[in-house]
């Protein structure tokens, strides 16, 4: 147990900071010098870890080049997929987290009524595998982001924006066929627990992502989550705001949702009425055209993003009356429209008492919110195998000596 616990700290320094000496391994660790020796005598034999020359600054560097420790690149590969109503985006990296290979596709409404959406996956992981051949069998795993709510066993999703992507078991389909293990997330939680890898300073902070754009969706990390892969996936976006009110993707009426994604912003600026069945897409141009409509004064426009900003508001008041958030984070192509919607927001989490006395806390805009889910999808996935790897070794003796 002490064993996996010294190499584990070094895989998770090193996972961290990049490439890093022994001593500032040391250092970060807490692991005495002759305790890392030997670990690190461990992972670098087991070819889970590597030794390169520190780069010298200067012209007249003297002395030997500190050595540094680093996660081996040929250690394996993973594949990670991202997939949401618009698009799919696979990406390939190695061990050490970089890219090899990315191959980027649409996704229509229709697509999962045509194939059966383990079909689909199993069809695009295996053209990934024969496009490059030299991983060989140290494909380490799949990991899929999602939108939707997870089914019990985590193998599917019991219910989804993207049309008839719900009710199929996708990881055992994936893993009979390809022999390979994967595992789902949910969009939300990465977006949460990316930022706080891109945001070191957010560690130990009650933080909230909320998504804006083609769906609403929130990821939460609590001020009580030590852990750094710790986070929680809320259905923030599927929350009544209004009984009976406009009509949502999901099917129920007044939702968050149906108030403030794209569609519904679109449904409102054009008078459509509430019970109208959503847009299936929203162009970009055309929500752009909106949101310069609003610019221009027009009147529509400007309530269709008010009623956006209150519904977001409304959500945000009914979170902060139960758990305590230090930094609100909004992220998605509609953070453009922030603006117009500021005074919904402010106004509907102030109808709250703890929105009242608490205010809104600290606001952080992020347009792209792919880095955040990128980053999520990636960490998740890397410290995983981290975790695999300081409690095995994991390399063949004679691929060690190859290397």
């Amino acid at each position: 147990m002490i064993r996996r616990q010294n190499r584990l700290l070094v895989l998770d320094a090193l996972r961290r900071h990049g490439p890093l000496s022994r001593s500032q391994v040391a250092a970060l660790t807490g692991l005495s010098n002759a305790t890392l020796t030997a670990i690190a005598a461990d992972l670098v034999g087991d070819g889970i870890v590597t030794e390169h020359a520190e780069p010298q600054s200067g012209t007249k560097a003297r002395g030997r080049p500190a050595v540094q420790l680093v996660h081996n690149r040929n250690a394996g590969f993973v594949l990670l997929i991202e997939l949401d109503v618009n698009r799919c985006r696979m990406s390939l990296l190695d061990y050490g987290g970089v890219l090899i290979d990315r191959v980027e596709s649409g996704v229509g409404p229709t697509l999962f009524s045509e194939i059966a959406p383990a079909a689909w996956f199993i069809e695009r992981i295996g053209q990934m595998i024969a496009r490059n051949t030299e991983i060989g069998a140290t494909l380490h795993g799949v990991s899929i982001s999602v939108q939707g709510i997870l089914d019990a066993s985590g193998h599917g999703l019991t219910w989804s924006p993207i049309a008839h992507l719900g009710g199929h078991d996708i990881v055992t389909a994936i893993h009979g066929r390809l022999g390979l293990t994967a595992r789902l997330f949910k969009r939300g939680r990465l977006m949460a627990d990316g930022m706080r890898w891109l945001d070191p300073g957010l560690t130990g902070a009650g933080i909230a992502t909320i998504y804006i754009g083609s769906t609403i969706g929130m990821g939460l990390i609590l001020p009580t989550d030590a852990n750094p892969d710790a986070g929680h996936a809320t259905e923030f976006g599927h929350m009544i705001h209004i009984p009976g009110g406009a009509l949502c993707r999901c099917g129920a009426r007044g939702c968050v949702e149906a108030y403030a994604a794209d569609y519904a912003i679109l449904r409102a600026a054009y008078s459509v009425p509430e019970h109208a069945a959503p847009a299936s897409a929203v162009p970009p141009a055309d929500f752009q055209h909106i949101i310069a409509r609003a610019h221009q004064g027009d009147r529509s426009a400007q309530r269709a993003f008010t009623m956006a900003g209150n519904a977001i508001g409304h959500g945000i008041g009914r979170l902060i009356s139960i758990v305590e958030i230090d930094r609100l984070i909004f992220l998605g192509p509609n953070t453009a429209a922030y603006e117009h919607m500021e005074a919904g927001i402010v106004e509907g989490a102030a109808a709250s008492l703890m929105g009242r006395m608490r205010g809104l806390p600290p606001i952080q805009r992020v347009p792209d919110a792919g880095e955040p889910i990128y980053r999520g999808l990636m960490m998740k996935t890397l410290t995983e195998i981290d975790k695999a790897f300081a409690d095995r070794t994991s390399l063949p003796a004679a691929r060690r000596s190859a290397e």
